[in-house]
Order: C-alpha cells, then sequence, then structure tokens
C-alpha cells in the first residue's frame, strides 16, 4: 500500500509539471503599444482589381503578421501607386455599377466603373479595399492606413515605404 501511494504522489507530480510547462506557452495579443507598423508600397500596374485589393485589405488588416489580433490596428501603412493602370476582367468597365443614395426620396445614383475611373481612378481601389475591411470603427481607423495615388508620384517618400511584390503573397 505504501508504494501504491508512492506513485500516486509521483502521478501528481508529473501532472503539476505538465500543467506548469502547458501555461509557459503563452498567447501573445498584440495592443497599440507593441504593435510594430511599417510603410508598405504597392505597384497595381497590371494588377486585378479583386485580387489586389484582398491582398492590400490583408496587409492593412496586420494578416500576414505572426502577432495578428483581431481587435487591434496591428497592420501596415499601405502606398499604392498606379492605379490608373489597374485591370478588371471580363465586361466589367461597363456592366459593374456603384450605388450610392443621396439621402433624398428618388436620390438613387449609380456609376459604372469606366464613368468612375475616368473621374478619379484611385477610388475604384479605394472602394474595393474598404468593401473588405471590417465595417466598424476599427474598419474606419484601418481604412486610414491606406494611401492610393493615379500615377508613380507619391507624397510618403519621407516614410521610405518598402516595396512589395503582392505576387509573392499567398
Amino acid at each position: 500500500m505504501h508504494s501504491l501511494f508512492r506513485e500516486k504522489n509521483e502521478c501528481l507530480t508529473i501532472t503539476k509539471n505538465l500543467i506548469v510547462n502547458k501555461l509557459s506557452y503563452k498567447t501573445v495579443s498584440a495592443n497599440k503599444n507593441t504593435v510594430t507598423k511599417e510603410w508598405v508600397l504597392v505597384d497595381a500596374d497590371g494588377q486585378t482589381l479583386g485580387r489586389i485589393a484582398s491582398k492590400i485589405a490583408m496587409l492593412i488588416r496586420g494578416k500576414y503578421k505572426t502577432n495578428y489580433t483581431p481587435h487591434v490596428d496591428c497592420g501596415d501603412n499601405v502606398v499604392v501607386i498606379n492605379a490608373e493602370k489597374i485591370n478588371l476582367t471580363g465586361k466589367k468597365w461597363g456592366d459593374k455599377t456603384y450605388i450610392r443614395h443621396t439621402g433624398y426620396p428618388g436620390g438613387q445614383r449609380s456609376l459604372t466603373a469606366i464613368e468612375m475611373f475616368d473621374k478619379d481612378p484611385t477610388r475604384l481601389i479605394e472602394k474595393a479595399v474598404k468593401g473588405m475591411l471590417p465595417k466598424n470603427k476599427l474598419g474606419s481607423a484601418l481604412f486610414r492606413n491606406l494611401y492610393v495615388y493615379a500615377g508613380t508620384e507619391h507624397q510618403q517618400t519621407a516614410q521610405t515605404p518598402k516595396t512589395i511584390n503582392l505576387n509573392d503573397l499567398k
């Protein structure tokens, strides 16, 4: 009986050691003080609108980082250049419509993709990325990390953004 009691004590110490070892692996939850935000430059030349928008949204959200936390702005600041060289597949230039409402009765307005592109080519990318972000305060804050320019020149040269090839991302 004494040996059985000794075996029980050993089992207890073994389980205690296992519990201690499990507690030493803690999940890291990022907050705004521990997040490392970077500046990223993306060239939209020849890219398809939906595919580039989904990858930009993931960069802004921070999903490519190991310390991703859903309720924190842990993504990068993204600068997009050459927005006027974006592609849409199929008949989307004429068929895709962007609908808005003025707020007055009968105030529904719509634009096709080509009409919006003629007005401002950056709005196509902005609307596509905004639609892929959360629809809450965090999504609004994340959208402010996006800078889209029609040409090759941008105003964020002082931040020295790192150029990324989106085809390498998954």
